[in-house]
């Protein structure tokens, strides 16, 4: 996916609180997450690339706000992107 569509379907669900999305790849399995705004957000997206924390790592993430337990993803290799999980 490009940045523009990536950015015109986070603007769109943007109301939802904390937006958990499903993301499809092209190459691998789905992966459920949500993307994090940090300071450096514009510099990435601006790259195409997307921090998001994986639903698994989300709890201890909202505890400690560590972003070492984020990974960075290539919105290139994203096919779609889905809230209805």
């Amino acid at each position: 996916m490009n940045i523009e569509d990536i950015e015109k379907f986070l603007d769109k669900n943007s109301d939802e609180n904390s937006l958990c999305v499903k993301i499809f790849f092209k190459k691998r399995n789905p992966v459920l997450g949500c993307f994090i705004r940090d300071k450096d957000y514009t510099y990435l997206k601006s790259k195409n690339f997307w921090r998001i924390i994986t639903k698994l790592h989300f709890d201890e993430y909202l505890k400690s706000s560590d972003l070492s337990l984020a990974k960075i993803f290539n919105g290139a290799e994203f096919t779609r992107l889905s809230t209805s999980i």
